[in-house]
């Protein structure tokens, strides 16, 4: 598992390591230096002029540190001092004076050069106000250096917390982060700007941080294959659980499709259409392993027998907005005593009756909402979620008592009593009609065979976007299409599963 930490939570498990542990600042300080000369080292960055870019902080201090480094290697070191000398801290001022001591240039300017490697220590994780003035001239200058970019902790000018630019960002071809993952680092924009992140322990004790249910965190290929659920050598097709998809108006068969042949892929033992008469020539063609089951018009008798025969229901793929939906969505509602799945239409319905959403606590719901769904569900602009997504999908989960799905370019999951999952798999390519399809049949596969709602969620975010990264190597960036998607996931799993076997 990943742990994705806010800035106040970096600052605490530091806070704690030097005043409850006794480990000093200049200690940390000083692995955290030679941390960032070491990956410049292994990486083999020309090291002719680095010029490192100092505020008055311990980020700053940092910076001072590294310099001494380098020059004790035999490298020429710019460093150029950006704050103001009355603020800097203790450990700044000490690491400024050995620079200075070792021969350093020291300006307080920034001077165009040939520099082979900028080094940005201008800001740290405690950044949270625009940047302007001096500072956003020198961000400037550096970001049009055409030396290789290195970030000391994270690019300065990005929030540790949720990604946003301050107004300017440092450009970083490389990110070295002590001790554990930011989360702003992960988040878009922030994500664009830090290039390739490395995590070096550098003894900062977080382990109180991260066993608190507000750490957000990201899984790992381990976490995974023990999520899977098992398939055991004597099972039969009624092991792994009767899926039922309400999905697919007239002219929209491909959303259900692409739901049940990702809810098949996934394990699912039986998957059953739920869809309008138009789209069962249609469908009996594209994937006859489904059992299809049609009606013309609200067919409450025919709902309430489907709804008897699943295990776990996924309702909304493609459903269309007509008063024949708006039916099926409230007899589901009222009737389903199994694990539901909401997704697209379903959601766009279920927002203009919030009458229904008090419905929600008495049964065992997943909801996933893209950010215009979630803003027509909660009342908030897209705008405001965009910029309060953390907490706005916290809250969400935690009134409507379900799991949410909130789904972005990053991904999370929420629920209430459980930390937030942030979704680190996936790519741009996906960006296709039918990629939530494909998505809410992976889940409903995984709610049939035994899957929390949670662990289904999380489970099924992570191997959808896996897919994803697969389809995309295979395919490149542009022609990816939904049903590559499904395609894909088996070899998602089959990575994971070998994993599992390795070791």
């Amino acid at each position: 598992m990943q742990y994705l930490l806010n800035a106040e939570q970096m600052k605490s498990a530091d806070s704690h390591t030097i005043q409850d542990l006794g480990v000093s600042s200049r200690t940390l300080m000083e692995r955290a230096a030679a941390a960032c000369a070491d990956y410049i080292e292994e990486q083999k960055w020309p090291l002719t002029h680095v010029c490192i870019v100092c505020g008055s902080g311990n980020n700053g201090g940092d910076g001072f540190a590294i310099g001494s480094i380098l020059k004790e290697k035999g490298c020429q070191v710019t460093a150029v001092f950006a704050g103001r000398m009355t603020s800097r801290t203790e450990e700044c001022i000490y690491q400024m004076d050995q620079f200075e001591q070792r021969g350093g240039i020291l300006l307080t300017e920034w001077q165009d050069n040939d520099y082979s490697i900028v080094i940005d220590a201008l800001f740290g994780v405690g950044l949270n106000r625009e940047i302007t003035g001096h500072y956003l001239e020198i961000l400037q200058h550096m970001n049009m250096s055409s030396g290789r970019k290195l970030a000391v902790d994270i690019p300065s000018g990005i929030s540790a917390t949720d990604g946003r630019v301050f107004g300017e960002a440092f450009q970083a071809d490389a990110t070295v982060t002590f001790q554990d993952r930011k989360l702003g680092l992960f988040l878009f924009p922030g994500a664009l700007y830090t290039g390739k992140v490395c995590v070096t322990d550098i003894g900062i004790d977080s382990f109180t941080v991260k066993e608190q249910l507000d750490t957000a965190y990201a899984l790992e290929m381990s976490d995974i294959a023990k999520l899977l659920p098992e398939r055991p050598p004597y099972a039969h097709k009624g092991t792994f659980g009767k899926l039922l998809l309400i999905a697919g108006s007239s002219g929209m068969a491909g959303a259900a499709f692409l739901s049940a042949c990702a809810a098949y892929r996934m394990g699912a033992g039986l998957v059953r259409i739920y869809t309008t008469e138009d789209n069962r020539s249609i469908l009996q063609q594209l994937i006859p392993e489904a059992i299809i089951t049609t009606y013309t018009e609200y067919d409450e008798a025919s709902l309430l027998s489907v709804l008897e025969w699943a295990d776990a229901v996924c309702i909304g793929s493609g459903l269309g907005r007509s008063d024949v939906a708006d039916l099926i969505v409230n007899t589901v509602l009222k009737e389903i005593n199994v694990p539901c799945l909401i997704d697209a239409d379903g959601i766009n319905i279920l927002a203009t009756h919030p009458e229904w959403k008090d419905r929600l606590a008495e049964g065992n719901y997943v909801l996933t909402p893209h950010l215009k769904e979630l803003s027509r569900l909660t009342g908030r602009p897209v705008n405001e979620i965009q910029m309060h997504r953390r907490e706005i999908l916290e809250q969400t989960a935690r009134t409507l008592d379900v799991t949410l799905v909130q789904k972005d370019a990053r991904t999370f999951v929420g629920a209430k009593g459980r930390r937030m999952y942030v979704n680190l798999t996936g790519n741009a390519a996906m960006a296709k009609a039918g990629s939530g399809d494909v998505l809410a049949g992976i889940i409903g596969g995984l709610m049939v065979q035994g899957c929390n709602n949670y662990d289904a969620a999380v489970l099924g975010v992570y191997l959808h976007g896996l897919a994803g990264d697969i389809a995309r190597n295979e395919m490149g960036c542009y022609s990816v299409l939904a049903r590559d998607l499904a395609d894909a996931l088996g070899s998602a799993i089959q990575m994971t599963e070998n994993w599992k076997a390795e070791k």
